[in-house]
This record gives C-alpha cells, sequence and structure tokens, in this order.
C-alpha cells in the first residue's frame, strides 16, 4: 500500500500514535491531501528519544488495510550548553619557577574548546608589557603556545587566555586566565655562583650539581603493549612519562614508528604526561611494528630518558577486523538514570532525560522535589528535563520499569561476558593521559583515571571496558571524544562502585553492578544504569 489515498476516517490517534518509550504522547491527528500528521498537545522533551507508528488499522479508500506497521524513531534535539568552558590546568604552573626556557605553555580546558578561538589573539605570553611572538596550536582539550625562540633565563613571564576563546556552543571562557612563571637562571649560570656562564657568552664547564631536579624521566606506560598482537589498523601509538615533559622535545624524531626499517609517516601530539603517535594512514595488517622514544625526550629541567624505550607489535592478520556490537540496553535506554534502591541529589543538578527507580519506591527518589501528575504514572521536577518514573506508580508505570531492570542487568551481563579483548590490564588499570582506539578493554582489577582519557574513532565505533573492580575518575579529570565519537556507543561495565571526581566529565553508559556516585559539579554524557543506587551533588547528567 503506498501513500495515495487513504480513508479518512482510518487516520486518527488509535491508528497514527506517538510514544516516549513506553509512554503514549497525548496529540491531534489531522490528514490533508496524502499527508497524515501528529501534532503533540505540549512541545516535545529536549534530547529524547521518540517512536511513532502507524498500524495495519489504516486503510485506503478501498479498504486496503497496510502490510505492516510502519514504525520510525527520532530523537530531540539536546537542551542548549549554557556552560561557560575553565581553564582547569596550566603549564608551567601559577608561580612556577626554574622553568627551562625551551618551555612551551599549555592550558587545559573543562571541555573541547573551539579551535578558531583559540589563536594568539586569545593566547598570548608577554615579558612585562612586551609581546613574546610565538604559535598557538589546538589538540583534545589543551592549547599550547610555543615560543619564536628560547625565553631569556631568569625573567618572569605572564601567559594570558581571554575570554575570546569559546567553546564549541560559543560560550566564553568565564573569565580570562592569567599566570606567572618564571623562567630558570640555571640556563645562563649552571651552578647557581655565577662563574660557569656569565653575560660574556664564557663557560668554565664547571656544575658543582645544585640545579634542582637531576632525576631522568622515565616511560611509565605504553600502548599497544610490548609484543602484543591483533592490534588494530588504525591504532594510535601512545607512551605516559613519570613526570612532565619538555613539549618541544616530543617531535617526530624523537618519537618513531618503523615497519622494518622503513619510517612510517605521522603525527606526535603531547598532552599532561602522555605522548601519542598518530600514524597517516592505516597500519598494514598481519606486520611488525617498532615504536621508539629516544633519549632526545627531556623533561621541564631538560634531563633526558634515561635509554631509548623500544617497544615492538604486530597488527590484526586481516582489514577484516572483530565487529563490536555496541550493548543492547532494550528498554533501560528509555532512562539517563535507572537504580534499583533510590537516586537522590544535593544542590543543583541537571538532568536531560528520564529518571526511574524500580523495585524502590518514590520515596526513594530525594532531592528532586518531586511533583505527582495527574495521571500518577510518573512525577516531574525542576531539576529534571523529563520525567520521573517509580515501582509504586501507577500502570503502566510498574511493569515498564520491571523490563527496564531486567534488560539493564541482561545488559551488564552481555557487557561482562564479551570477549577477545584488544587488550587486557592495560597500564596496569591506570589509563590517564591515554588516546584509546575503538575494542574491547578488560581488567581483572578496577581502573583509575587520573589524567584526560581521549577515546578516538568515529561516530559508528564502539568502546566496552569491562573493569572487574572500582572505576575512579579523577577530579577536574575529563574522558574526551574525537573523530566523531559518540558517547552512546561507549559502555562501561563496573562491578565495583562508580565513582566520578569533583567537576569531570565522563562520556558513555555506566553499566554498574553497585552504586554510581558523582561528586561536586560533576558532568555525565550518557546514561547512569546502577543495581543499587545513584548519588549526585550538583550535577549535569544528559542523555546521548
Amino acid at each position: 500500500m503506498g501513500v495515495n489515498a487513504i480513508g479518512i476516517l482510518t487516520i486518527n490517534t488509535t491508528t497514527f500514535t506517538l510514544k516516549r518509550g513506553a509512554t503514549p504522547i497525548s496529540g491531534v491527528v489531522t490528514y490533508t491531501g496524502n499527508t497524515a500528521t501528529f501534532a503533540p498537545e505540549v512541545p516535545l522533551d529536549p534530547g529524547t528519544k521518540y517512536t511513532a507508528t502507524i498500524t495495519t488499522g489504516v486503510k485506503d479508500v478501498a479498504g486496503n488495510p497496510r502490510a505492516v506497521d510502519h514504525t520510525w524513531t527520532f530523537t530531540t534535539q539536546g537542551a542548549p550548553d549554557t556552560i561557560a568552558p575553565t581553564v582547569t590546568s596550566t603549564m608551567p604552573s601559577i608561580a612556577a619557577t626554574g622553568v627551562t626556557t625551551n618551555s612551551a605553555m599549555t592550558a587545559h580546558f573543562s571541555e573541547a574548546m573551539d579551535p578558531l578561538t583559540v589563536t594568539t589573539a586569545t593566547f598570548t605570553l608577554k615579558r612585562g608589557t612586551t609581546s613574546v611572538p610565538g604559535v598557538v596550536t589546538y589538540a583534545g582539550n589543551t592549547a599550547t603556545f610555543t615560543p619564536a625562540a628560547a625565553l631569556a633565563p631568569g625573567t618572569e613571564y605572564t601567559a594570558t587566555i581571554t575570554t575570546g576563546a569559546r567553546d564549541k556552543a560559543g560560550n566564553a571562557l568565564a573569565a580570562s586566565k592569567a599566570w606567572t612563571f618564571s623562567t630558570s637562571s640555571d640556563d645562563a649560570i649552571e651552578d647557581g655562583v655565577g662563574d660557569d656562564d656569565t653575560d660574556d657568552g664564557t663557560d668554565d664547564g664547571t656544575d658543582d650539581g645544585t640545579s634542582g631536579d637531576t632525576t631522568a624521566p622515565m616511560v611509565t606506560s605504553i600502548f599497544p603493549a610490548d609484543s602484543a598482537t591483533g592490534v588494530s589498523v588504525n591504532s594510535d601509538m601512545t607512551a605516559r612519562f613519570s613526570e612532565a615533559m619538555a613539549p618541544l622535545t616530543i617531535t617526530t624524531t624523537t618519537f618513531t614508528l618503523k615497519r622494518g626499517t622503513t619510517p612510517v609517516s605521522g603525527a606526535v601530539n603531547y598532552d599532561g604526561v602522555a605522548a601519542t603517535f598518530t600514524p597517516a594512514a592505516e597500519l598494514e595488517p598481519d606486520t611488525e611494528y617498532t615504536a621508539t622514544i629516544t633519549t632526545g625526550v627531556e623533561d621541564l629541567e631538560g634531563n633526558p630518558l634515561t635509554g631509548n624505550a623500544v617497544w615492538t607489535f604486530r597488527t590484526l592478520a586481516s582489514t577484516a577486523e572483530p565487529a563490536r556490537a555496541p550493548v543492547n540496553l532494550n528498554s533501560a535506554g528509555d532512562y539517563v538514570i535507572l537504580a534499583k534502591t533510590g537516586i537522590s541529589t544535593t544542590g543543583t543538578t541537571s538532568v536531560v532525560g528520564d529518571l526511574a527507580v524500580s523495585p524502590a519506591a518514590a520515596t526513594y527518589i530525594t532531592g528532586f522535589g518531586l511533583i505527582l501528575h495527574s495521571s500518577t504514572q510518573y512525577s516531574t521536577s525542576s531539576l529534571v528535563t523529563g520525567r520521573v518514573y517509580a515501582a509504586d506508580y501507577s500502570a503502566p508505570t510498574p511493569a515498564d520499569l520491571t523490563a527496564a531492570i531486567a534488560d539493564m542487568e541482561t545488559a551488564y551481563t552481555d557487557a561482562a561476558n564479551r570477549t577477545l579483548p584488544d587488550a587486557t590490564e592495560l597500564g596496569a588499570g591506570n589509563i590517564g593521559g591515554m588516546t584509546l582506539a575503538p575494542g574491547l578493554y578488560k581488567w581483572g582489577t578496577g581502573v583509575t583515571i587520573p589524567a584526560e582519557l581521549t577515546l578516538s574513532g568515529g561516530a559508528n565505533d564502539v568502546w566496552i571496558f569491562q573493569i572487574a573492580q572500582t572505576l575512579n575518575v579523577g577530579n577536574g579529570v575529563h574522558v574526551t571524544l574525537t573523530g566523531g565519537a559518540q558517547a552512546e556507543n561507549i559502555f562501561w561495565q563496573v562491578a565495583g562502585q562508580t565513582t566520578l571526581g569533583t567537576t569531570s566529565v565522563l562520556n558513555g553508559n555506566v553499566l554498574c553492578k553497585t552504586a554510581i556516585v558523582m561528586n561536586s559539579g560533576a558532568r555525565l554524557n550518557g546514561r547512569a544504569l546502577a543495581q543499587t543506587a545513584v548519588t549526585m551533588i550538583a550535577n549535569t547528567v544528559t542523555m546521548p
């Protein structure tokens, strides 16, 4: 049956429906020409998935019904981002002394920024009132100012990022960020007395060892692991250091990748305490590669690595890589927060999407100021852009929630039982500072993220993290997405408690066997699906 003349009396709110999960949406149906229109009585909620259906009850003028129901889904636009970004950390740190003269200045933002607004006009460096020429780059959530020449020794400088820097939603930086630091005088006077390097350029060659940090940095973790096999052909190579490094020493000269003796072209990025080599093209399948970081890499005091860091790995035998299907949340996916024993909040929390508890009653949802709807099937809250459901509300809510809880538990089991991980025990459970390609990652321990973690992949790529103990995201730490990666395709399966630190940002669906605890100001772009409780303190949770 096409879209030709339809029996107008068969087009109505029984045969043309709209639902949010299992909840029908009230509206008016009209039919004009060959077009039927469903007009909701009230505006739809932002960032929410809806399902429209035209049933076989629709007939043409000859009385022929549709062969099958026609169903389609769509998601409304999310609530606009109005949160101003901030600078969460800088390097050198505020009032730092003894900074090497070949240092670059970096600033880490609380969220992804519009790169076109992070320039030499908005990120500046001055010596007194004199501007220092340089180049500004932006990668991940970090901006870097690289001076055009070495800084003067024993001199105070001021770095500034203005409110001209904006996030991707156009929100200006909350306030200009300025910080000062002083360069090391040891770059000119090695022994601190004045007899080694004087203004006349002479050097007597002595060094009495009083220059400060003399500890050589080390590479503490690498990805892929040494001797790893089955590595994705689109993987990046990452190395994490024991301390902050001099960014200007981390280049394609000091961080290389080779296929046999043939160099592989790529780009090198440094952020936090981690360096990443991104190949310019996909690697060859079933091929051994060697990554090397040389002693040309130095820390901020000029100390080189104790020796070259070298590791090898072999790529997957076929470019037809193992498919990573997303975890099917089924009806549990209709909720941005779903818990069995309770949901609580203090402070001004913002939730975009539906939340629910079951088998617990509505009294176990605290801090939201619930207002029961006249249908007694759900409540509303000034903190929630969506609806709030509980097991003791009127039908069909109890049955819907029983099904959703069962789907949540099934999804957890599905995620936990996935096999053939791409990496096991990565970073010994510390994955801060890494850039991870799509795949399945497994730990028999807990996982901590004390520094920025980047998930880099396409819009259809999937990440599944199997964590046998707890997941802890550090204060102010962001898990960021690049390359078009989507939060809805990221799954954190956690057997222990999940804790998001103050002002941290996590992307993905958290399937937690126990509790999910969000500390003050933490943000989750995803779902919090807990088999016990979810606790919040002035947080933002947004349905992906």
